[in-house]
């Protein structure tokens, strides 16, 4: 039940929740106040003081807005609305005294300092601080920590705002970060000199206001006046995180998020913010053709040619691997099919129903997650397949969701209730009476779909939320995979179906099978991984960053990447390769361009052209079968090496050596 309270900022009345915090109603209004320890999602501190305003007929002293709420205001002496002011001379003069004592210890090295020109503390000393300081003693220092490989300190510039350590302990879920001392010995430190052991890390160095953490990757290789902003789509996992790809010339330089409440909110993983040295690593960059056992290098013209020989009149296999945009996937289905041949996107496996959307995206959508009561997870560890997905299930939890787990026991930042580690737990929960439990959620992982009885779990899960009356997400690993599975990208009977007999596979871009010896392979791809070592011919293409491309996520949300830059060398777009192709094969594709291809591609597939929308998918549940005997195993061994943009990455080869060595050390006797 909403408490509406009617408030005057600044001379406008405006009627707003009770509940509501100073801070969020000045912004209602149109105000913005300087803060540096609140933040919207975490929980308040109220220790910075920079957001002081003047509540007339209060205390005669200033009030941080961040820790007052609306219904604690006092009405006028005649019940007039409560005044509030954020210009006063006492505000003014409040905040300019905040700024004074914040630089009394902070260090002048804003031209060294890698925060420099995006800094909260520079942009709010311009509107509130002094041109001289009236303090003469000498600064205070502080060592800096060691936080890993990923996060560099300057902890002397450091304000004790706690953002850092709120987030860790909230929303990341460990508890290595606090601030130790009072007064000038008060200090951020990490417990017993841990490094951070999180995938979700990186987001302090967004969330901190001075130069204390910045990122160690990018420290002193640009500043952000230089830079191309480019607003994308990530493809490390399947929730499809809305980042922003910054570029200097032809080089990506940094991955950072954008706020969309309804995927990521604010947050992206660590594998996401900083896979960008994996771009530029063992990139194809010229076409290939393997003679005599050995690849060499061939112009475009003489590869189609080639590749266009070996497909006519022989049977055809298309694979699509789990980074392809949909428009590519759309492509080599109409080009493999058009020559007699059979296309499959589901490689590892899984088996998702062809055409039955709610059997391979589910009914919920992620934000689902926030008010749900109960969530079962089967066969799932959502804290290695989707990181901002788990931080979300921990929000979750923390506001009294029970979270129940049917799979081998790992550590996800919250605990859950351990309902078994296989087939026998799933029919024990299907006995078991589930009626009353409204406001249900149920996350099915790959890991339970990619085995054997794949179909018999799917329906399991499907049944359990009928009689649940609960809702199911269908958590991917592959960011590409609901795109390809919506454009119908599959054949009856799967990989195995696909494959058998066929004299020539296209492959394009899935990396993470092994294509027995036999067939003759077409690879076209970014990166010389697995599948580029199989191939016979090699096709380069463009990486997630340099075309545009509509990714479909794990909720069945279709949203746009957009190309931050162009592929190196003489790699090409993906789609343009197989329009090329199309000509060469006399089965010319009815598209010019991507526009074209999109158009023909909606055509067919309306859902597809409501970007950001996510679609009511119609309930059509399987049938029950019989259920194997099995632990479930989750879909991902290592983390930080899923795709080959992440095998390329220096970086990731080094969290992956971490978490391993993390993982092997004896732990102490506690």
């Amino acid at each position: 039940m909403s408490d509406l309270r009617k408030l005057v900022i600044d001379g406008t009345e405006i009627e707003v929740d009770g509940a509501m915090t100073l801070i969020q109603a000045c912004e209602e209004a149109g105000i913005e106040i300087p803060r540096f320890c609140y933040h919207e999602r975490l929980t308040i501190a109220g220790n910075c003081r920079m957001c002081l305003v003047e509540v007339v007929g209060g205390p005669p002293k200033p009030t941080a807005s961040c820790a007052m709420q609306v219904r604690d205001l006092r009405p006028g002496p005649e019940g007039q609305p409560p005044v509030v002011k954020t210009n006063s001379p006492m505000v003014k003069k409040a905040r300019e005294g905040v700024m004074e004592f914040l630089l009394i210890n902070h260090p002048l090295d804003c031209p060294i300092c890698d925060q420099g020109g995006e800094c909260d503390l520079q942009d709010q000393a311009m509107a509130y601080g002094v041109d001289f300081s009236r303090f003469r003693e000498p600064k205070r220092a502080t060592e800096d920590l060691d936080l890993g490989p990923l996060v560099e300190t300057h902890m002397t510039r450091c304000i004790s705002c706690t953002r850092c350590v709120r987030f860790t302990t909230e929303v990341a879920g460990i508890h290595q970060m606090g601030q130790t001392g009072r007064g000038e010995d008060a200090e951020i430190t990490s417990y017993l000199g841990e490094t951070l052991d999180s995938n979700m890390q990186g987001n302090i160095i967004d969330l901190c206001p001075v130069g204390a953490l910045v990122s160690k990757p990018y420290a002193f290789t640009a500043r952000p006046w230089e830079l191309t902003k480019t607003e994308s789509i990530d493809v490390m996992d399947a929730l499809g995180s809305n980042i922003r790809v910054d570029t200097k010339g032809r080089e990506v330089m940094r991955f950072l998020p954008r706020n969309h409440d309804g995927v990521n909110e604010e947050w992206i993983s660590d594998k996401t913010r900083f896979v960008w040295d994996g771009l530029s690593r063992q990139r194809l960059d010229t076409p290939y053709i393997r003679e005599n056992g050995k690849l060499r290098k061939a112009s475009w013209p003489e590869a189609l040619n080639a590749a266009a020989a070996a497909m006519k009149g022989k049977k055809i296999a298309g694979l699509v691997g789990d980074l392809v945009s949909t428009e590519a996937a759309y492509a080599l289905k109409q080009l493999v099919e058009g020559q007699g041949g059979n296309v499959e996107c589901r490689v590892d496996g899984a088996k998702l129903p062809a055409g039955n959307r709610s059997g391979y995206v589910g009914t919920a959508s992620i934000e689902d997650i926030d008010d749900a009561k109960s969530i079962l997870l089967i066969g799932t560890n959502p804290k290695a397949e989707a990181p901002v997905l788990n931080a979300r299930i921990r929000q979750a939890w923390s506001k009294g969701a029970n979270v129940g787990r049917i799979g081998p026991v790992v550590d996800l930042t919250y605990p859950v209730t351990e309902l078994g580690t296989g087939r026998d737990a799933v029919e024990a929960v299907l006995k078991s009476d589930n009626s009353g439990k409204e406001g249900g959620l149920i996350i099915l992982g790959q890991g339970a779909l990619t085995e054997a009885d794949g179909e018999a779990v799917l329906a399991a899960a499907m049944t359990l939320a009928e009689a649940g009356k609960s809702k199911l997400l269908i958590l991917h690993t592959a960011a590409g995979r609901v795109g390809a599975m919506d454009v119908n990208a599959v054949t009856d009977g799967g990989l195995k179906a696909v494959t058998k007999d066929a004299e020539v596979i296209y492959n394009l871009g899935a990396d993470e099978i092994d294509i027995e010896a036999g067939p003759l392979v077409i690879y076209q791809g970014s990166h010389g991984d697995r599948g580029a070592h199989r191939a016979d011919i090699i096709l380069p293409g463009a990486a997630y960053t340099e075309e545009n491309g509509l990714f479909v996520n794990t909720e069945g949300r279709p949203q746009l990447a957009m190309r931050a830059g162009f592929a190196p060398g003489e790699a090409k777009e993906n789609w343009s390769i197989l329009r090329a192709l199309s000509a060469e094969l006399d089965a010319t594709q009815p598209w010019d361009s991507l526009a074209q291809l999109r158009l023909s591609m909606v055509g067919s597939y309306p859902h597809l052209g409501d970007v950001d929308v996510v679609a009511e998918n119609a309930w059509q549940p399987l049938k029950a079968k019989k259920l194997g005997k099995a632990a479930f195993k989750y879909a991902i061994a290592d983390h930080y090496l899923t795709n080959p943009i992440a095998r390329a990455s220096k970086l990731m080869a080094e969290l992956s050596a971490n978490a391993k060595a993390r993982a092997k050390a004896p732990m102490a006797a506690e």
